[in-house]
């Protein structure tokens, strides 16, 4: 029996009141990262219609591989993205337009997305997936290895440094978590104090280097550090401590409560302060947690539980 007979129409989008513009949904996602492609295919997957903003900007776009997810360990990102897209091609009440949004408000019930190209279209819920944006050190050259040589996660890019020279900038707390982490992993380990005092407790081993740092470049062996003296020092990889904070507007826009983190307070379910206003990824913090979770995999699965809480919302 072929059963594609049987397969239902796509609901259509219903047209906006008069005097507005662009078509209304029943969710729009802004965000075309992990958490956001998600939350679309699950809306999709159940015919809601669905708009899928992504501006092409992502946090892990300066990764060449993204690691600690099953089946896809190693894969670039924007293949995976690639990939994501394909398949909700497949959707038709999915829409997916690139380009991003700049102001979100609430309207007639629903909320009203004014996008880049000057159009606005309406949706009676939104799943925000806009990530975070990471302030790294004030160091020159330290930005040109962020995602590479130099990061924040060991269990995103520890392994690549297993069983060579590993450091950390930064003379706070931070450098004994991450320094007891990487312990089993690296050959060796240095605290960057950069003239800073240390208030780090830090494991047996761990050397500390209190000079100030005054820059960084890409080397054969991965990252030279450079210090005040003139002194050098080569290390696989650095790992640093940024300052992360929301990297759209909208959370400010629509009045949502925040964590301490700078995180968008949401509950198990990825709920916002506001009804029918969900977030999903590392912009989300859930306050059990201590921190907003940057992680490939939990940001598609928040953005999965993110999408299923929306449509229970719509019913």
């Amino acid at each position: 029996m072929d059963n594609s007979a049987a397969t239902p129409a796509a609901p259509s989008r219903t047209e906006s009141p008069a005097g507005s513009t662009g078509a209304r949904y029943d969710a729009v996602v802004v965000g075309g990262g992990p958490a956001g492609l998600q939350a679309a295919l699950t809306l999709g997957r159940v015919h809601r219609s669905v708009l899928l903003l992504d501006s092409g900007r992502y946090r892990n776009e300066t990764a060449d591989a993204m690691h600690n997810f099953l089946t896809h360990d190693g894969t670039p990102p924007a293949e995976l993205r690639a990939a994501a897209r394909a398949e909700l091609a497949a959707y038709d009440t999915v829409d997916v337009r690139a380009v991003g949004a700049e102001r979100v408000a609430p309207d007639e019930g629903g909320y009203a997305v004014d996008l880049a190209d000057g159009s606005t279209v309406r949706a009676r819920g939104l799943v925000l997936a806009t990530g975070l944006r990471d302030t790294l050190p004030d160091k020159p050259g330290l930005a040109g290895l962020w995602g590479r040589e130099a990061a924040h996660c060991p269990f995103c890019h520890g392994h690549e440094y297993a069983g060579r020279s590993v450091a950390v900038l930064g003379a706070g707390p931070a450098a004994g978590h991450l320094t007891r982490i990487m312990a089993p992993v690296a050959s060796r380990l240095t605290v960057l104090a950069d003239g800073a005092p240390l208030e780090a407790d830090l494991p047996d081993g761990v050397e500390v280097r209190s000079e100030p740092v005054v820059g960084f470049c890409r080397s054969a062996g991965g990252a030279t550090v450079t210090f005040a003296d003139g002194s050098t020092e080569e290390h696989a990889g650095v790992f640093v401590v940024p300052v992360s904070t929301q990297a759209a507007p909208f959370a400010e826009q629509l009045g949502l409560a925040t964590l301490p983190s700078g995180g968008v307070e949401v509950d198990v379910m990825g709920r916002t302060s506001l009804p029918r206003v969900h977030a999903a990824g590392d912009m989300a913090h859930v306050a059990a947690l201590p921190m907003p979770m940057a992680s490939v995999l939990v940001a598609a699965a928040s953005g999965m539980v993110a999408g299923a809480a929306m449509v229970a919302a719509l019913l």
